[in-house]
């Protein structure tokens, strides 16, 4: 009952009121006065199709003014102040003044109130974080990148020379085109960007000198109009020669000086004002209608003095503004991009002839539709479509040093390369190639010489197909992966990948893997060597026999101390020995050999990866690849990662050294270093198995030559010849496969411990035998001092007994003895010695003595 109540009332008040319609103000800046009648007639259509009941649009334009500063006011004080929904923008009469419209972006763009620009076509009005909310109805200059691109497939050109001003318009259009040839998966053969400063001849002489005949130009008429005079000068405009062009580059200045042939665009309805008006009006109409249809809208500012608050529902507006679509506009289909700009433009498709220009085709928003009926006709006066390339005869050739492939060495002073041998006698091709000097700090580039096997293939295939050469080997030393561009999502080729896609190189000779990743982006030629990946690991040898002594030892302890050194050392030399035996014939025949026997890709030590063994490739290359898309390997590729060396000499050599147990590569490669250096081999099954191929753009005009030049040098025997020469798989000497022994360097601690207790004993034997003597002599002194002392003793008892005197022979000899014994004294004085004189067991004299007993 309620509800039925506040109906009626609502409806008597309506009637009272007349329900009329709201006002939404619309604003217009606009080139001429004679354009504010087809706005107000466009919005009056507006109203008969929109919002009936709901609201009702009013015009409220202005006409451009000389200046940015009167341009602001205008905008403050005519349409902001009234309150306007959203400002249409002209651009002004003049071509060249195309800042007009930013005093009209910038002002309503503080207040977020959206501006749609009418034949405005600068491509920085596309940079949302300068002009907030200006979109517009016609595509700005670079879009014409679309239809260039569409030509280029349309008439199967791959070779292109890009020429653009360094300018914001110029940097637009290269960044528009090289983002559509990016998913083409090509790039232009060259970027070449100019300024008023620049050389254009010097330019031009440089665009000469590539294979690429069709050159697209954006420029401003000025700039164009300088071009056309120096390629003229250099005969770039006659036969063979395309120039792809957009509107700016096709009018005025530009267009007096553009050569015969010229093909250009020109937007449809570009310079229509009128048309633009009426459909940005019903544009913003239906946007209206939409708007109004949600909630909490709220009123747009009204002037700008004193206000500085933003329009809430601004960004809302201008969002539905950007999503709506207009099918049935007076200049075709209207739809907006995420950047404002219009979507689906058409462009007449324009010809050059006779100084006049010939419609030949269109664009219509999505494809180029040629007109059949008209010919074109090309620079030079050729009717014939150009092949929009000119095969040069001089190529660059990049290159990687990689034994046996590519060997590279200095060159003599005097700048030429050392002539050498091959084992068959055959004197060695060599050719100069420029590259970093990895030997020197700073890795400055200099003239080298390179050989091997892709040198020799390089120049059969050069004199087969006849071209001349200049070869260089790749800077950064890789062979070409992808990686990512400053932490983004872009990814771009590195090594020989790189410097090819990039037109540093018109063909890369060396032993490069053909896979399918880089075979998405480049034409490799049938293989000229086939291959696949195996392992290297460090041969070890077991222990199979020793010697080990067999010596008798006599029974019973030795006496003295030097025989007791000697036994000591000898059965410490015999426990070793043994011990040292039994351990190394552990150690050899149990747990070294299963490590030189890896059984293959799936041997446990591999899959299950661990510290105690560990293997890689090398980083960036074919084999790190492979090991990264297959997910059965990615355990593998996890530990390999940590471990990956930069080049592959640095990984044999870490192999070599211990650092390293098993290196992953091509077969080739490893095969070749196994035969030279017989502490390495190479274990396992070949796995994916693959070949090498001669790498090229995928426009190259050679790509079919050089296919047929290798599949015939594989009939005629060349590439067996090759192999011959260079991948030489010797047999190392046949000791390095027999068992090893024990000898002496392993055991020569033991033989220095032998060595040094004989030479401790020998010295004891000196000590020992200069001491006894010592000791002999101590002991006959004591040994004549007691027989003295008991002849002097007797000599007492016989007196106090009444005994004669003593016989006078026994007097000499007791005289001779206590004569000796004083002498003996006295010396012994003399020398100082302090030690007691040394007797027998009992202390007393050794009355066994010769002389003793005879002096008794």
């Amino acid at each position: 009952m309620r509800l039925f109540l506040l109906a009626v009332l609502f409806s008597c008040s309506c009637a009272r009121a007349g329900c009329e319609p709201k006002i939404v103000n619309i604003g217009a800046v606009l080139s001429q006065k004679r354009y504010e009648q087809v706005f107000k007639d466009a919005v009056t259509q507006a109203n008969q199709v929109y919002g009936r009941d709901k609201f009702k649009l009013t015009a409220i334009s202005v006409t451009h003014k000389p200046n940015a500063i009167q341009m602001a006011l205008s905008v403050c004080e005519d349409l902001i102040s009234s309150q306007v929904y959203a400002i249409l923008v002209s651009h002004p009469p003049q071509s060249n003044d195309h800042l007009t419209p930013t005093p009209v972006s910038y002002t309503a763009g503080f207040y977020r109130i959206p501006v749609v620009g009418l034949t405005t076509r600068m491509s920085i009005y596309s940079d949302k974080s300068i002009h907030l909310s200006f979109l517009r109805t016609v595509p700005p200059y670079s879009h014409q990148a679309h239809v260039w691109f569409d030509l280029m497939r349309e008439f199967n050109w791959n070779h292109i020379i890009l020429i653009v001003s360094d300018d914001h318009e110029g940097r637009a259009a290269q960044k528009r085109l090289e983002t559509l040839l990016e998913e083409r998966e090509t790039k232009a053969e060259k970027v070449l960007q100019f300024s008023q400063e620049t050389n254009l001849t010097a330019l031009l002489l440089e665009a000469k000198e590539l294979e690429a005949r069709v050159i697209i130009l954006s420029a401003s008429e000025e700039d164009a109009a300088a071009v056309y005079k120096a390629a003229r000068f250099l005969n770039m405009t006659g036969s063979g020669y395309v120039w792809l062009v957009g509107e700016r580059e096709m009018s005025g200045k530009a267009l007096s000086e553009a050569p015969d042939g010229l093909i250009g665009l020109q937007l449809i309805n570009g310079k229509n004002e009128s048309a633009h008006i009426n459909d940005a009006v019903a544009v913003v109409a239906q946007s209206i209608q939409e708007l109004f249809e949600k909630e909490n809208i709220t009123e747009p500012p009204r002037g700008c003095v004193g206000n500085t608050n933003i329009w809430k529902t601004g960004p809302l507006f201008k969002r539905v503004l950007m999503s709506s679509k207009y099918p049935e506009g007076l200049t075709g289909r209207v739809e907006f991009n995420d950047d404002g700009d219009r979507k689906y433009a058409h462009y007449s498709i324009l010809n050059y002839q006779k100084s006049r220009l010939i419609q030949v085709g269109i664009y219509n928003g999505t494809q180029v539709v040629m007109n059949n009926q008209r010919k074109i006709i090309w620079p030079g006066g050729e009717t014939e479509k150009p092949q929009g390339f000119q095969m040069s005869t001089r190529l660059k050739i990049v290159t990687i040093h990689q034994e046996p492939f590519v060997y590279v060495k200095p060159t003599m002073p005097d700048g030429t390369c050392k002539e050498e041998m091959t084992l068959n006698g055959v004197l060695i091709k060599k050719v100069i190639c420029t590259g970093p000097n990895e030997t020197i700090p700073g890795r400055p580039i200099v003239p080298q010489c390179c050989y091997g096997f892709c040198i020799d293939l390089l120049i059969k295939l050069a004199m087969t197909m006849n071209f001349t050469y200049e070869v260089h080997l790749v800077a950064d030393g890789k062979f070409g992966t992808q990686e990512r561009v400053n932490n983004s999502n872009k990814k771009e080729w590195n090594g020989m990948m790189g410097e090819l896609l990039g037109g540093l190189a018109d063909m890369i000779v060396a032993p490069l893997t053909i896979n399918n990743e880089r075979a998405q982006y480049i034409e490799f030629s049938k293989p000229f060597k086939y291959q696949g990946l195996t392992i290297l690991v460090k041969k070890y040898t077991g222990l199979v026999h020793a010697a080990v002594p067999k010596h008798a030892v006599a029974a019973g302890a030795p006496r003295s101390f030097s025989a007791r050194i000697l036994g000591m050392v000898w059965a410490g030399f015999a426990m070793i020995i043994v011990a040292s035996y039994t351990a190394n014939l552990a150690a050899f025949l149990v747990l070294d050999r299963p490590e030189e026997r890896i059984t293959g890709i799936n041997d446990p030590r591999l899959r299950n990866p661990s510290d105690k063994f560990i293997y890689a490739t090398v980083k960036q290359s074919s084999v790190d690849i492979y090991f990264r898309r297959q997910v059965e390997l990615s355990t593998m590729y996890r530990h390999m990662e940590k471990h990956n060396y930069e080049s592959a000499a640095e990984a044999i050599q870490a192999v070599r050294d211990n650092k390293l147990h098993a290196f992953i590569w091509d077969s080739a490669v490893l095969e070749f270093e196994a035969s030279q250096k017989c502490d390495l081999v190479t274990t396992g099954e070949l796995f994916f198995r693959s070949g090498f191929g001669i790498g090229m753009r995928k426009d190259s005009p050679w790509k079919q030559n050089v296919s047929l030049a290798i599949l015939s040098s594989h009939e005629n025997g060349f590439m067996e010849d090759l192999d011959k020469t260079w991948v030489r798989y010797q047999e190392c000497d046949s000791r390095s496969n027999a068992p090893a022994t024990l000898t002496f360097e392993n055991m020569a601690g033991v033989f220095m411990l032998v060595a040094g207790g004989i030479a401790a004993g020998i010295f004891l034997i000196f000590i020992e035998i200069a001491y006894k003597r010592h000791k002999d002599a101590r002991r006959k002194q004591m040994q004549l001092a007691f027989a003295a002392v008991n002849v002097w003793r007797k000599n007492l008892q016989d007196r106090k007994s009444g005994r004669a005197e003593p016989d006078p022979k026994k007097k000499a000899s007791f005289r001779s003895i206590s004569t000796t014994l004083a002498s003996s004294i006295k010396r012994r004085r003399s020398s100082k010695d302090t030690q007691y004189p040394p007797t027998d067991i009992t202390g007393q004299l050794n009355l066994s003595d010769p002389s003793v007993s005879t002096v008794v």
